[in-house]
């Protein structure tokens, strides 16, 4: 039944090409007889005609065979081609494999229709494959990260049935207990609540805020970490700062970039916290003077469960950065790290000020 269809559709087209080149053919041929007649002075008998007749039907046969032939070699290198590319191509994304690429079409213009659909194609092939991977290291991360207090509770939770248990030994396994709950509450949280700012079910409510004010508040917070470790604080706070954004979603950036800066920063060391505008932005500048990273690990630090130090797995879970990173595009502000290894590091963060702000 395809074969027929094939053939019916080949007959249409050589029959479409006939009528037009026998129309443009006679119309050609009367008009170059008639001029023939005017300047000749010559009277064309009926066998002349006839003659010219059969070589005029036959030459519109020629050409409309020919036509329809290079029609068909066109259509099937620039259309039909290219088009079962294209449709294998969206079986095999059907079936997982993002892996897949078409090659564009030969044309004199690189902006035909074909060559958009195939460009647009690969590009959504290429950002399939990168959120495919994405979501496999994000469960394959999550998996690890919630195996990981589990089984801390589990062992230790096994160990607190011990009989004769001495008190010191429960106190201990107890606090093991704890703190692997909450580790594993925060992991919680700290993934529902990228999964909304990643999902755009969080919306920001912008309000006019001193800036320099909300800096202070954060990093009081962490006193007593400073204080354990002997770190310097040192600060350097421009006065009325306003600017005009959401101040949960902005504690949520100062926190982590305090709680990173004072975790990796070695007992005795400093961490500096600064603040200052330009034209139209407010700049946070937050360094230490902790391990500092390399540029491999810098490219990726904003990744979700991505942690370059493994030293200090056990005191976060690879989503703070994530969740900074995500934060700071919703308020339409800009984040940047600086790092030597082994002298520290320095994340800078741009928010816009309110006065350029929109109400």
């Amino acid at each position: 039944m395809k074969r027929i269809s094939r053939w019916l559709a080949a007959l249409w087209k050589y029959l479409v090409f006939f009528l037009l080149i026998a129309f443009v053919v006679s119309c050609c041929m009367i008009l170059f007889l008639e001029i023939l007649q005017e300047e000749m002075g010559t009277a064309l008998t009926q066998e002349m005609i006839e003659t010219a007749a059969k070589l005029t039907v036959g030459n519109v046969i020629l050409i409309s065979l020919l036509c329809t032939v290079l029609d068909g070699v066109r259509r099937w290198f620039l259309v039909t081609r290219p088009v079962r590319r294209i449709a294998q191509a969206a079986r095999k994304i059907t079936q997982g494999d993002f892996s897949v690429r078409i090659r564009p079409v030969f044309s004199v213009d690189r902006q035909d229709g074909l060559n958009t659909i195939i460009r647009s194609f690969n590009q959504m092939a290429e950002e399939l494959s990168g959120i495919e991977t994405l979501r496999t290291d994000f469960i394959s991360n999550v998996s690890h990260e919630l195996k990981t207090p589990l089984a801390v509770i589990q062992n230790y939770g096994a160990l607190l049935q011990q009989p004769d248990l001495p008190e010191e030994r429960r106190i201990e396994y107890a606090k093991a207990v704890t703190d692997a709950s909450r580790r594993l509450a925060n992991l919680i949280t700290n993934i529902l609540r990228l999964n909304k700012l990643e999902n755009q079910q969080i919306f920001p409510e912008n309000k006019t805020l001193d800036l320099g004010e909300q800096l202070c508040e954060c990093l009081l917070a962490f006193e007593d970490i400073w204080e354990e470790k002997d770190i310097t604080i040192h600060t350097e706070l421009a006065e009325e700062i306003q600017i005009k954004s959401d101040v949960e979603l902005l504690s949520l950036v100062w926190n982590n970039l305090f709680s990173n800066a004072l975790k990796f920063t070695p007992r005795g060391g400093c961490v500096s916290v600064r603040l200052w505008t330009e034209p139209s932005y407010a700049v946070v500048e937050v360094s230490d003077t902790g391990c500092g990273i390399s540029p491999q690990v810098g490219a990726r630090i904003f990744e979700k469960f991505y942690q370059g130090d493994t030293s200090h797995a056990a005191q976060g879970n690879g989503l703070g950065l994530a969740l900074v990173k995500r934060v700071v595009d919703i308020v339409e502000g800009d984040i940047s790290v600086s790092s030597e290894v082994g002298r520290g590091s320095q994340f800078i963060v741009k928010i816009r000020r309110a006065e350029h702000g929109t109400d």
